[in-house]
């Protein structure tokens, strides 16, 4: 592949590191010479001492619709990021719509939600693909690595599906999405997965049971109100339950449900809890596509919702999107148009499973058996089409396992074929 690009680099110290920060100006629309419209694309390359002739490894973030990390020595730095060091320069690619890459916001809506929407059907996990291969021509690269977690794992299927001669070796750390389902089976069995992770909550602190009954009834009375001035659904109070789904998560909704629900603290601790807020619109209307290979949406989530669900406000979901969110939530409000044209939106096919299987990828992959987002039924149907990628199967981490630190080294390890540490 190659393309007419107008390249910007400027090179950072950070202590121990080399940074390189790569603005690539791209197509927004990739094999359509007839529109020519463009967007910045941006990546940091990150090396340490020593390490300047490593081979690439591109990290593709979760979402859709948020940046890559920053390669800060911090407490909010990767935990991963030492391990891919050791081995690998680091490129990591703010994907379009998001960071330093054209992000999507809200001064983007004075154009109307329809040419907003339009634009947003170019930010898919393919054409994420497509920049990948022009920053990897742009460096100079014959092949590189690949290191996709949740969302950047489904950009890997879509890379496996055109370009897997680009590829050395795959990890992908809760990412292994389904090819060929639907939407709404992704989501009826999400439901079932939020169901076992609440009631396993519930016996571990069985007196929450009472409390989220009682923050239910307040939701239903409209008498939950957050600092900027949401008032709280019963269905965004239950979506606080999403932070099941990490390592840690089950400790910050204790936490929260501990508070009284009159105190400044539970306002503020409740709105940091719930997914979807308006740092990200992208992650809010762009989020039920990831799942829409050659489908339409149509507020799947919404849709599947079981009837047990509907009785039992106990039951948390996790990232089971409602419209009525665009109408209660004032940082996707304005947004509401937007999400209700890609709700209605066909979506191309994506994945390629016949490629997919035949791209004789190697590498290898976290599959988290209690993954609340990216069932693991469905990732080890996946599975079983890249036998070179070897899987790590494991229930020692949820969904956000590869911010653990140890998980990047096993697979690393696992696709050399070495001893496991």
């Amino acid at each position: 592949m190659t393309t007419s690009t107008t390249a910007k680099t400027t090179v950072r110290r950070m202590q121990d590191l080399t940074v390189e920060e790569h603005t690539l100006t791209l197509p927004l629309v990739w094999g359509d010479a007839a529109d020519t419209r463009t967007i910045d694309v941006f990546a940091a390359v990150v090396s340490r001492d020593g390490g300047e002739d490593l081979p690439y490894l591109v990290f593709l973030q979760g979402g859709p619709g948020h940046e890559a990390p920053r390669p800060f020595h911090s407490p909010s730095a990767p935990s991963w990021l030492d391990a891919a060091l050791a081995e690998h320069r680091v490129v990591l690619l703010d994907q379009r719509g998001t960071g330093r890459s054209t992000p999507v916001g809200d001064g983007d809506l004075a154009r109307g939600a329809e040419a907003v929407a339009e634009h947003l059907t170019h930010l898919r996990a393919d054409a994420i693909v497509r920049d990948c291969e022009a920053f990897r021509e742009h460096l100079g690269a014959e092949r590189w690595n690949v290191l996709g977690q949740s969302f950047g794992g489904f950009t890997t299927l879509a890379y496996l599906s055109t370009d897997a001669s680009s590829l050395e070796r795959v990890y992908i750390t809760g990412g292994l999405s389904t090819l060929d389902r639907s939407p709404d089976e992704v989501y009826a069995l999400c439901y079932d997965k939020m169901r076992d992770a609440s009631e396993r909550y519930y016996r571990r602190f069985p007196e929450h049971r009472d409390r989220m009954r009682r923050l239910a009834d307040l939701a239903l009375a409209g008498d939950l109100t957050l600092p900027d001035g949401e008032v709280v659904s019963l269905s965004r109070l239950r979506s606080a339950g999403s932070a099941l789904g990490t390592n840690d998560g089950w400790q910050a909704l204790w936490s929260l449900l501990e508070l009284d629900p009159a105190s400044n603290a539970f306002r503020h601790d409740l709105a940091a809890a719930m997914p979807y807020g308006g740092r990200n619109p992208l992650y809010f209307v762009f989020h039920e596509s990831s799942y829409a290979s050659g489908h339409t949406t149509r507020w799947s989530a919404e849709r599947m919702e079981p009837a047990d669900f509907a009785a039992d406000p106990t039951l948390f979901t996790g990232e089971h999107i409602r419209r009525g969110w665009a109408e209660t939530v004032p940082a996707l409000r304005p947004w509401r148009d937007v999400a209700v044209a890609l709700a209605e939106h066909e979506w191309p096919r994506i994945y390629d499973a016949g490629a997919v299987q035949a791209s004789g990828a190697v590498g290898a992959a976290a599959v988290y058996v209690n993954d609340v987002y990216v069932p693991y039924e469905f990732s080890m149907e996946t599975a079983r089409l890249l036998p070179g990628v070897r899987t790590w199967v494991t229930s020692e981490h949820e969904h956000n396992g590869l911010r653990a630190g140890d998980v990047l080294p096993r697979l690393i390890d696992l696709a050399h074929d070495r001893r496991v540490r």
